[in-house]
């Protein structure tokens, strides 16, 4: 309510609030025990002090430092060190006569790599096991068997069964036909653009225009400059191929700036020309050209 900028729901709920008048007060939570009884039990909150759990012992430090809370007021203070808690886990595990008396159930395997394969070609390669993948082939191997890094060895060796990436699901969608470039039906009405740049300078000019007939696979290598723009290509085009040959059904050319510029874009569509753009990252759709 207080906030200048309201979010379109803030607004709705302070004009609905607007048309009312009441106080805001404070409710404690051994009074609120129907709406949240879980969460809400009066009985399990510390009588005396405070509770401070805190991950990093520098800020801790600082709080008191800057008087923010007096120490007096700590009943407990927490300072949690995740790495030492997993190793006092680990070692107290040791201990568990029940977690040693599973551990002893299983049957546990030397570091030997022979007994170790011999044990996952049961478990993973037979027909009976089917070759399931690493979650289950592990699952399998940890019934019976144990080793010091046995869970990356047989990700390892799931990953590298042959069969398994023969043989595995595909999930992406199923690609497409191959789709040829149509013949053309005659000469000069179907053509591919490119440009060939970055060649010695020669005559102040750095880069070829190449155009190619699809048809009667004829080029026309018109000499210009790679810092031309989509309106000095068209200069060019009109020059060297619609003064000669006439207007094209079709361009096929790459995704270069000058091809998808808006002018060249605009222009085509004035001529009824169709621009084919090849697929990104795909020289191969007009490997005429390219060539």
């Amino acid at each position: 309510m207080t906030s200048k900028v309201l979010t379109c729901r803030q607004a709705r709920w302070a004009e609905f609030l607007s048309e009312f008048h009441f106080s805001i007060t404070y409710r404690p939570g051994r009074l609120a025990t129907l709406p949240d009884a879980l969460s809400r039990r009066d009985n399990i909150y510390l009588e005396r002090g405070e509770d401070f759990i805190s991950k990093n012992p520098m800020n801790l430090q600082q709080i008191i430092k800057q008087d923010e809370v007096q120490p007096s007021k700590f009943f407990a203070v927490k300072v949690e060190s995740f790495s030492n808690l997993i190793d006092s886990i680990q070692k107290k595990l040791w201990q568990d006569p029940q977690y040693r008396s599973i551990l002893e159930d299983l049957g546990k395997v030397p570091n030997n790599s022979t007994i170790q394969l011999s044990i996952l070609q049961k478990r993973h390669d037979s027909p009976l096991a089917g070759h399931p993948g690493q979650e289950k082939t592990l699952k399998l191997v940890k019934r019976d068997f144990h080793w010091s890094g046995m869970t990356q060895f047989i990700k390892d060796y799931v990953s590298s069964c042959q069969q398994c990436s023969r043989n595995k699901n595909i999930h992406h969608k199923k690609f497409g036909f191959l789709k040829p470039l149509p013949i053309p039906n005659g000469p000069w009405i179907c053509l591919s653009m490119e440009f060939i740049t970055q060649l010695l300078l020669s005559d102040s000019f750095d880069s070829i225009l190449v155009i190619v007939d699809r048809f009667s696979k004829m080029a026309v290598f018109i000499p210009t400059m790679s810092s031309i723009t989509s309106l000095d290509l068209a200069h060019l085009f009109i020059k060297n191929i619609f003064s000669k040959h006439g207007l094209p059904l079709s361009i096929v050319s790459d995704r270069g700036s000058l091809f998808v510029s808006s002018f060249w874009t605009n222009l085509c569509q004035q001529l009824k020309i169709s621009r084919d753009l090849s697929t990104a990252y795909h020289p191969e759709t007009d490997g005429q050209t390219e060539r």
